[in-house]
């Protein structure tokens, strides 16, 4: 019997997707890539400044450079000089109006509607391929499949299930008594069996016997369940079990990149910083930093004031997590002087995560706050920053996304937990409960 053949495609993309990650075109196997002109002429008003998505748009723009050396871009050209076993690539020019006709049905000659009518073009012409739109934009796949045109959402970077993203803690019920016993006496056991498939590198663990429970940490280096203790970082101490895992992981010399997550009000950001400040003697800065997304859209330029008066009110929780520290002591102690002369000396330094671009970041503390609206690529390029000596914190709600393109499948802070889970420089933890307020948590249950 013959094999049926695998119907060859063509993904055709629009500007979201390669902003979202400028080596997209490499991502679909044996397939062909195409992209509308107009994709061309958006990427040239994103190809100056310094934020993530002029960043994409310059590689992207010379990884074409790369491919038209010699040649035009109006025919099929094998992408297997970037990308071994790849399909074909083309830029889709001025088109015939298709019998769908976008811009009439919408009623606009808007970018997303050209870009629809030429994936639809292609799709009168190639009959013996399957079209699919690739596209981050919900609405713009809502409106191509309106028009019966296949489209999808780019999966590369996507993980597969965030209500069964790794917590980084497990329960285990009926531990014998005795192996609790030695936790508590001892400090540590290296009865292993207890934990059963439930080991994992740098996981925390709530172990319940008969009368009695521990919580624990399983130790790679050593191979060892160590107890773990309440411990108080610059007046703040944990209020559950969530919180005692997060300060441990945060205050572990060993372990060199830690991401907590959890709704507003779970004090992600407070332990990481009380942590960063408690840790201050073992780094030469502290640097906390979040990215910054432009309510309706409008860029800060249009705020009054210099650079830092534009970025101050986007770093305020940070400054506010700070503040919240330092009242934890009255004026004349020692921690609230040495806070407000790290602030002066610029030891803690908070800015907005556009301003370490092209930075190597050695002997510090990092963290980064709202890392749920980070993409994948952007998380991956803040780590490869690090360099000797620096530990680095994430901290955000993947279920809290403020950009349009993320959702909490493809957003950079649950790809991070996902995919390192288990790593021996890697711990995470989920918080769970909120513990700002009452009322707070009213609002996180019930609305």
């Amino acid at each position: 019997m013959s094999k049926t053949k695998k119907l060859k495609k063509i993904f055709v993309l629009d500007t979201s997707v390669i902003l979202h990650d400028h080596n997209s075109i490499n991502n679909f196997e044996e397939h062909d890539v195409a992209i509308p002109i107009t994709v061309l002429e958006e990427l040239d008003n994103f190809k100056r400044g310094n934020d993530t998505k002029n960043y994409e748009a310059r590689e992207f723009i010379r990884i074409l450079d790369r491919i038209a050396e010699n040649q035009t871009l109006q025919d099929w050209i094998p992408l297997e000089g970037i990308e071994p076993d790849k399909g074909n690539f083309k830029i889709i020019m001025d088109h015939d109006v298709p019998m769908q006709d976008a811009e009439r049905v919408f009623a606009s000659k808007k970018a997303d509607h050209k870009i629809i009518n030429a994936a639809l073009s292609l799709q009168e012409k190639e009959k013996g391929k399957k079209v699919v739109l690739i596209s981050k934009d919900i609405n713009l796949r809502l409106k191509a499949k309106a028009l019966n045109l296949a489209a999808e959402d780019y999966e590369t970077g996507k993980i597969q299930s965030s209500s069964n993203l790794y917590s980084g803690k497990y329960t285990i019920e009926d531990v014998d008594k005795e192996a609790v016993k030695d936790i508590f006496t001892h400090g540590y056991t290296d009865n292993l069996e207890i934990l059963g498939d439930k080991i994992v590198d740098n996981g925390f663990y709530i172990l319940k016997s008969e009368r009695s429970s521990v919580l624990a940490f399983y130790n790679c280096f050593k191979q060892v369940i160590e107890r773990v203790e309440k411990q108080f970082v610059y007046g703040i101490k944990p209020k559950n079990a969530e919180q005692t895992f997060a300060l441990h992981a945060l205050l572990n010399d060993e372990i060199k990149l830690v991401s907590l997550q959890g709704v507003a009000g779970t004090g992600k950001t407070l332990l990481a910083l009380a942590s960063a400040l408690e840790m201050k003697n073992n780094y030469q800065q502290i640097i906390l930093a979040r990215p910054i997304i432009p309510l309706s859209n409008r860029d800060i330029g249009y705020l009054p004031g210099d650079a830092q008066e534009k970025v101050n009110p986007y770093m305020q929780p940070l400054f506010d997590n700070l503040k919240f520290i330092k009242n934890q002591f009255g004026e004349n102690e020692k921690k609230y002087r040495a806070i407000e002369e790290m602030e002066k000396d610029g030891f803690i330094n908070i800015i907005p995560l556009a301003f370490i671009r092209g930075r190597s970041l050695s002997n510090v503390i990092f963290i980064i706050d709202e890392a749920q609206n980070l993409t994948p690529h952007e998380v991956k390029t803040i780590i490869t920053r690090a360099g000797e000596n620096t530990k680095i914190i994430f901290t955000g709600d993947v279920h809290q996304i403020d950009t349009p393109y993320l959702d909490d499948h493809s957003n950079g802070l649950s790809y991070l937990i996902d995919r390192l889970r288990g790593s021996k420089l890697f711990a995470h933890i989920t918080l769970e409960k909120g513990e700002r307020s009452e009322l707070a948590n009213l609002a996180n249950d019930l609305l």
